[in-house]
């Protein structure tokens, strides 16, 4: 069911602009193939302030999940560097919390929704109580304190994606990554989860780094959008997304300052992935800028 637009949460300003929480420098990931390396990102620099939600997007194959591998701990980098909190990650730490594209993967089918979304407390040292108590308000928070006994395979895809983010959400992270996390919903169902993102993230004040194919999307969620180069990737530009705090999917996206950014992201990339840039009038083709 689509959110009431009244109720979508307001953006949270970073309390400090200096307070950064991530930072990954000069980041570079060789990969060895057939006898040769290749270089799937080349020099990757970005900071990520306390708060913001940001949004990464870029050409087909420019890195964007290698990046997220390598700030997750999951894949060691070739060289540079990714800080976390003030800490070198060498591994999965434990102040991030990762949202998998395949959600379906992610959950096991012979578990409940509620013994999902706790497994990953269990191996911390708190009580069942306490468990139970950050196992019920995640599920509340994303609608499906009613499907706690349920099991994932008796659930939509969206609801599934649900149990997912629930799960991160449990086990209190400082930053959420997200891999294209609506890319295999349909379109209604990909603009709620959009909300309830924004809803969430109030609620439970995290950042929120997530990588994404959408367009529309990364203006729609984003406080600043980091634009890659095809590859190997390098950043090529930061964008600060100055739309009003509370979106809406509708009159958010009517604005005329969204239907800017929406085509500026989009020639940066069709620019980068060699593709001709559409004319600045013709509707037409920046009507397709969102499914690139």
């Amino acid at each position: 069911m689509a959110a009431d637009p009244a109720t979508i949460a307001m953006n949270p300003t970073p309390s400090n602009p200096r307070d950064v929480l991530l930072r990954v420098d000069g980041l570079k990931k060789t990969y060895s193939a057939q006898g040769r390396d290749v270089e799937a990102v080349r020099d990757l620099t970005f900071e990520l302030v306390r708060g913001e939600l940001t949004c990464i997007v870029g050409p087909s194959g420019s890195g964007k999940t290698t990046l997220l591998r390598c700030i997750s701990g999951l894949l060691e980098p070739t060289s540079g560097s990714v800080v976390l909190d003030g800490a070198p990650v060498k591994g999965p730490p434990r102040g991030m919390a990762v949202v998998f594209q395949e959600y379906g993967r992610s959950l096991f089918a012979w578990m409940t929704v509620r013994q999902n979304v706790e497994l990953p407390l269990k191996v911390q040292k708190m009580s069942k109580s306490e468990r139970t108590r950050l196992v019920d308000q995640s599920l509340e928070s994303v609608g499906l304190a009613h499907s706690a006994d349920s099991y994932p395979w008796q659930l939509s895809g969206g609801m599934q994606q649900r149990v997912a983010i629930a799960r991160a959400l449990a086990y209190q992270p400082q930053l959420l990554l997200m891999d294209e996390p609506f890319a295999s919903v349909d379109a209604q169902t990909r603009a709620d989860l959009e909300d309830l993102v924004l809803r969430v993230r109030h609620q439970f004040d995290v950042t929120v780094l997530l990588v994404t194919h959408d367009i529309d999307e990364s203006i729609y969620l984003s406080d600043r959008v980091v634009v890659l180069s095809s590859p190997p990737s390098t950043v090529r530009e930061e964008l600060e997304i100055p739309l009003p705090r509370r979106r809406d999917q509708v009159t958010t996206k009517e604005l005329p300052e969204f239907a800017h950014l929406r085509a500026h992201v989009f020639r940066l990339i069709k620019r980068e992935s060699g593709a001709e840039t559409p004319d600045a009038h013709d509707s037409s083709s920046l009507a397709t800028a969102g499914e690139l």
